[in-house]
């Protein structure tokens, strides 16, 4: 299908209504060699992959929906969406950003090894799953509502930051089963976590100086993009979760 675009200073517009997702993300692909270095599509509706393995310097401006998997192995762009994001965003991803306006689906930053992801609003069951640490990096995903079971499951590095600002009572969420498996990263929660929500493979301490170096970053971030009050979410409790074991299930291949 033919599509609306318009090229200016390295600038460019995609129209991706009635669009496949392989002849979008064929559109993108040919803007970023054409040399483009931000591209808006507009009336996105549920194409899949937007993003995915793009290694260059561009920023991507989504208005709609976005479909799964979302900023797979990307390495480097920007991407902000003016909606909704779907189950996978940043599914190993390896470098650049993503930036939702709203919430998102299930398995937010499965294995995430790098890069930043910022979700405005609540994210669904599994976020942080397998999120790891590479060559010295991790990722750092920060989600401003709440989220569902089994967060941060088998955990091996970077952090992961739930403020729960829209929640109604003050806390991140009633989610269980958070950080089964977890051997590695750190998980931050803004009030207070129940023992009985908690995987058996994990710690409560509260954040040392340099954990609150972390959060004070990561908050600053948020409420750039998001324009919330970095104080205000920064004078409440927090609980950092931490593994207590380097292969809790180890023992179950060893011989």
């Amino acid at each position: 299908m033919a599509t609306n675009t318009h090229l200016e200073n390295t600038a460019m517009e995609i129209d991706a209504r009635g669009m496949t997702y392989h002849d979008l993300n064929s559109a993108l692909k040919g803007a970023v060699a054409g040399g483009a270095t931000h591209i808006v599509v507009r009336n996105v509706n549920g194409q899949r992959y937007i993003g995915t393995n793009l290694n260059a310097t561009v920023s991507l401006e989504l208005h709609g929906t976005p479909g799964n998997d979302l900023g797979a192995f990307m390495n480097g762009p920007s991407i902000v969406v003016q909606g909704n994001g779907q189950d996978g965003v940043g599914n190993t991803m390896n470098g650049g950003e993503v930036i939702i306006h709203g919430h998102t689906g299930d398995a937010l930053g499965l294995a995430a090894r790098g890069g930043t992801i910022l979700i405005r609003d609540g994210t669904g069951y599994r976020a942080g799953i397998h999120m790891k640490e590479y060559e010295g990096k991790g990722p750092l995903v920060v989600v401003g509502g709440g989220a569902q079971d089994f967060l941060g499951e088998y955990m091996a590095g970077g952090t992961l930051i739930v403020l729960g600002l829209t929640q109604h009572e003050a806390g991140w969420s009633r989610a269980r089963f958070v950080g089964t498996g977890m051997h590695g990263g750190a998980i931050f929660l803004r009030g207070r976590i129940e023992s009985h929500q908690l995987g058996k493979e994990v710690g409560v301490a509260a954040p040392d100086e340099k954990d609150r170096r972390t959060l004070e970053d990561a908050v600053a971030k948020y409420s750039h993009h998001f324009g919330t009050n970095p104080a205000e979410i920064l004078n409440s409790d927090f609980v950092k979760l931490f593994p207590l074991y380097l292969r809790p299930y180890g023992r179950l291949y060893a011989y």
